[in-house]
């Protein structure tokens, strides 16, 4: 396995639940990490937080506005001058069915979760070219192949997902850009309106944000002669 010590990344959605486990694993693993929130002010927390583990800082960043994007990546170059990993991380479900989803649920999920992926991937892989090498690593959803009654813009948003990012690998691969989505099924964050949640307070059956992190790791450590491309993780135990 490749070692990451050294290395520079960046990490969307970083404040809390899958992104923060990925952020605190990247730190432990030697990675320096910018990470954004949705204000600036949970941003700068999380860093605060996450500091003792190594070099880190936060900003707030919307990844749904481009220039916001654009900012962001901008405060990278300022803070570390190089990039060599991208985690697509934040994300946001507004599940309703399609008679009762407004044009404002079906733009967050699109603009949040599809066009951020897709803003971040734009800015991230010139500075992958200039350094030589780059990962990106998308956090998208089992259900971006699984749809379910009342999931048709967040499904729409991770099906889009998934096809961006092997579009994305096809299209890069030959400058040692290497190219994952990661699909968790229920993971025990406080994502609204999960519908993995049962309400029955019993999350200990859930994929915990460490075991997506942990896979996160094995993903970038890959040596890299190969590029691990789609992970699909599921709990092992679903409720009945």
């Amino acid at each position: 396995m490749e070692s990451l010590q050294g290395k520079f990344a960046a990490v969307t959605g970083g404040t809390r639940g899958i992104g923060r486990a990925i952020v605190e694993m990247l730190l432990r693993e030697g990675v320096s990490v910018a990470l954004c929130g949705r204000t600036q002010e949970s941003a700068e927390k999380a860093a605060a937080e996450l500091r003792p583990l190594g070099r880190v800082f936060g900003m707030g960043a919307d990844v749904s506005n481009y220039d916001a994007v654009r900012a962001f990546f901008a405060a990278i170059d300022r803070e570390f001058g190089r990039l060599d990993i991208l985690v697509n991380n934040a994300g946001e479900g507004v599940f309703k069915k399609v008679a009762d989803l407004t044009p404002e649920d079906w733009h967050r999920n699109i603009d949040l979760n599809l066009n951020g992926a897709f803003y971040c991937a734009k800015e991230a892989v010139p500075r992958f070219r200039h350094a030589g090498s780059g990962f990106v690593v998308n956090i998208s959803s089992l259900a971006g192949k699984n749809a379910f009654s009342g999931g048709a813009g967040y499904n729409a948003s991770k099906f889009g997902l998934n096809g961006f990012t092997e579009a994305l690998m096809l299209d890069h691969r030959q400058e040692d850009i290497r190219v994952c989505s990661i699909m968790p099924g229920s993971v025990d964050t406080a994502f609204a309106g999960d519908p993995g949640k049962t309400g029955s307070g019993n999350t200990g059956w859930m994929i915990a944000p460490e075991d997506v992190a942990e896979t996160v790791a094995v993903v970038l450590k890959m040596s890299p002669r190969t590029m691990i491309s789609r992970v699909e993780m599921r709990p092992s135990k679903p409720q009945k």
